[in-house]
């Protein structure tokens, strides 16, 4: 009786040790790499999306996001993603635009200005790349825009030719164009070497939004900024297909309802911080202005020849996508 009772203990603590250890070998966990910082809105928008998933799985799926470019560089979270070495990532659609021109079609100069144009761009340009994300072994989770892009400099900018010699920071490819364009040295640098790069005069001029002026300190090497309102990028939010595949049905939809509400967060949060950022810049003693009549101009006649050049690039598919905007 007594080796009876024994067993009997034995059994019902073997299986309440099972019972224990059941969530901790359930559980999944993921990396999600960020190249912006942590009061950046898109990583504050990623933090928000990380709990929403956490709360919706019980914990099951538990997504670590790593800001600032501290797990990969931003040019490298893409990649790193597909080939499965973070099961997620953030990163800047158009800096991958040499794979595909697709992925430039929002930083097309003055082609879409406003949160409104740019929501109805990425609707007609969301088919087109979850197709070239899908062939690449990624699946779309949601995308986020940033503020619509002005130009910094050291200097008063009246016209384009002010801009010729200017040390240009580039981060994509129709950032580069502008620069080569418009007579300026382009150097390519990414948002997180940013600071350094103004701090030691490898660049003197960008562009981009408020809020990578206001990330960088752009006041403490740079006194204007121009609101032109070229574009506005948009930040995507991609998993690896096969991880995402291995998790079970409950958890994949937590994670596309999780995704589905970052994305309308997202946007409203850029939407109304857009202006807190002007207002900072401003603050911190940045002269900002919009562009003389004669600095638009030039903008406009440069965005002309580089919307030529990339639906040349583009072919039929951008152009299908053009005209589905234009038709909004």
């Amino acid at each position: 009786m007594l080796n009876r009772r024994t067993a009997l203990a034995a059994l019902a603590l073997g299986c309440s040790a099972f019972a224990m250890a059941a969530p901790a070998v359930a559980q999944t966990k993921w990396n999600l790499p960020a190249a912006y910082p942590a009061d950046n809105p898109h990583t504050e928008n990623l933090m928000l999306f990380v709990k929403d998933v956490d709360a919706a799985t019980s914990g099951k799926l538990q997504i670590t996001v790593h800001a600032g470019a501290s797990l990969f560089k931003a040019p490298e979270i893409k990649r790193a993603v597909q080939t499965g070495q973070a099961q997620m990532g953030e990163f800047l659609l158009s800096i991958h635009e040499n794979e595909d021109p697709i992925f430039g079609i929002d930083v097309v100069p003055f082609l879409a200005t406003s949160f409104a144009e740019s929501k109805k761009l990425y609707v007609a340009s969301k088919p087109a790349i979850e197709k070239k994300l899908e062939s690449q072994g990624v699946k779309l989770l949601f995308m986020v825009p940033w503020a619509p892009q002005g130009v910094y400099s050291k200097k008063d900018i009246n016209t384009i030719d002010d801009m010729k010699g200017l040390k240009w920071r580039a981060y994509n490819v129709g950032t580069a164009r502008l620069g080569d364009l418009l007579g300026m040295q382009s150097v390519t640098v990414q948002a997180a070497e940013l600071p350094q790069a103004l701090a030691t005069g490898v660049v003197n001029s960008f562009m981009s939004s408020g809020g990578t002026g206001y990330d960088s300190k752009a006041w403490e090497s740079l006194t204007h900024f121009y609101d032109v309102q070229a574009w506005i990028p948009k930040d995507a939010t991609i998993v690896n297909k096969a991880a995402f595949d291995k998790l079970d049905k409950p958890t994949q939809d937590a994670l596309l309802k999780a995704s589905a509400a970052a994305e309308e967060r997202g946007w409203k949060m850029w939407e109304e911080k857009a202006a807190w950022y002007i207002d900072q810049l401003k603050a911190k003693g940045m002269k900002v202005q919009p562009p003389s009549p004669e600095l638009a101009a030039g903008f406009k006649k440069a965005g002309e020849t580089l919307t030529a050049d990339w639906l040349k690039k583009a072919g039929a598919n951008g152009q299908a996508i053009l005209d589905a905007y234009r038709k909004m």
